[in-house]
Formats: structure tokens, C-alpha cells, sequence
């Protein structure tokens, strides 16, 4: 049978019993899953603690838990940045999850010259992240936050972190040396490109240019390409 996982975020103490109440926790877990004692669900929190718990007792208002075991925490090897500007429709939504699935550490949404969508519903997005982290496996959840503009961006994360953004032409990532003490952040344009004073903007911050494929790539695939170079470059 498969184990469920659930975040619990820093409200509940990950202690040898629980006792849950959570009201939207309660519903999956008794109105939508039907746990019964003795079934086996998986907690962690946002403090990269994962236990396995025995469901023993399911009462109308509550559920009773005990401890089975400590897991070891699966956590991504390294600290990236997606910064990617807003698309359309609901690819920010497939982003979100498809970075989350893959390690990315931080997501940050970029409004840039060309973005026809200007905000994010921050409270969707969460809970999108949130979902793909318990179903994927990983014990912490990506940070993620409102749309900033490129300049903020840049300004904020140019001093601590290894910069690169996407465009046709660029280095390929794996020929890239870096600090490997620094975040790796990569920052990806809208559908219709950077604007040539967004680039001058990227290349004045000395972020690299990095070509991610010979073929064009579309924005929501390029995300999660670029990402996926930055968490396995050597």
C-alpha cells in the first residue's frame, strides 16, 4: 500500500505522539483517503524533518498518531534560483511543480518588459508547491514569492550567487566553472525574449549568457531545462 506524505509545516511538533486537527488535513485524511488504524503515513516539516507515523486512533474532531521511525531527509545537493518571467495561462502552474519535482530551492517570478501576465496568485502558487514536494518526495519547500522587477532582481541576488541567463547563442553550462559556495541562479525571459536593454541590463550585472539547446525552446521548457543543467553541472 502506498505511504501518503503531508507537510505539516512549523505548527505541529514532529514528536513520539501526535494529535492532528487540523481541519483540512482531517477531511483528506478521513472524508478523502478513509485512514483507518494501523494504516502508515509520512509527516515533515520546514525544518528538513521527515518521520513515519501509525495512524491509532480517528476520532470526528482529531487523529492520534504514533511514531514508527526517523527518515533520513532527501533535500536537493544544490541551492538554485529559477527566476523566470510570468507566461501565461496556466504554465507558471506547471513551472512551479515541474521545478519543485526536480530540486529547485527557490522560485522567484520575474516581471519583464515583454510579460503579458503582470501578477501571481501567491496563495495558488504555494499550494501547488507544497502538493509537489509531498508527492515527489522532498523534504523541504521551495521558497517562492510575489513578482519583482528584473532590475530588483538582479540587485538582490548579484552579490552572493553565481548569475546566468538564458539566451540563443550562449556558453553551455557544464563548461562553466563557479563558485560552488554561491547559489546558482539562472534567469529565463518571457516567451517573446529578453529586450536588448534587459540583456545590457544582464550582461552589466555580469551574469552569463548560457544557451540551454540548439532548437528553440519554449519558455515554460526552458525553465525547467536550465534548472535541470544547474543542478547536475559538475
Amino acid at each position: 500500500m502506498r505511504i501518503h506524505r503531508f507537510y505539516i509545516g512549523d505548527d505541529l511538533e514532529l514528536a513520539a505522539k501526535v494529535w492532528v486537527n487540523d481541519k483540512n488535513l482531517l477531511h483528506q485524511w478521513c472524508s478523502v483517503l478513509r485512514f483507518k488504524p494501523g494504516q502508515q503515513i509520512t509527516l515533515f516539516n520546514n525544518i528538513k524533518e521527515e518521520r513515519l507515523y501509525e495512524v491509532d486512533v480517528v476520532e470526528s474532531n482529531a487523529v492520534h498518531l504514533k511514531l514508527v521511525t526517523e527518515l533520513k531527509p532527501t533535500l536537493p545537493k544544490k541551492d538554485v534560483y529559477l527566476c523566470f518571467s510570468l507566461l501565461k495561462k496556466d504554465k507558471n502552474d506547471w513551472v512551479l511543480q515541474k521545478a519543485t519535482e526536480i530540486g529547485v530551492n527557490h522560485l522567484l517570478p520575474i516581471i519583464s518588459s515583454r510579460v503579458e501576465k503582470k501578477g501571481l496568485n501567491l496563495d495558488r502558487a504555494k499550494k501547488i508547491v507544497v502538493e509537489a514536494s509531498e508527492q515527489c518526495g522532498r523534504t523541504n519547500i521551495p521558497s517562492i514569492r510575489e513578482p519583482v522587477g528584473l532590475e530588483t532582481a538582479i540587485k538582490e541576488l548579484r552579490q552572493n550567487s553565481n548569475l546566468y541567463f538564458a539566451d540563443q547563442g550562449g556558453k553551455d553550462l557544464n563548461t562553466i566553472k563557479s563558485n560552488e559556495d554561491k547559489p546558482e541562479v539562472i534567469f529565463i525571459g518571457p516567451e517573446g525574449g529578453w529586450t536588448e536593454s534587459e540583456t545590457k541590463l544582464l550582461n552589466n550585472s555580469e551574469a552569463i549568457k548560457v544557451g540551454l539547446s540548439d532548437l528553440t525552446l519554449r519558455a515554460e521548457t526552458a525553465c525547467v531545462v536550465a534548472a535541470s543543467q544547474l543542478l547536475t553541472k559538475m
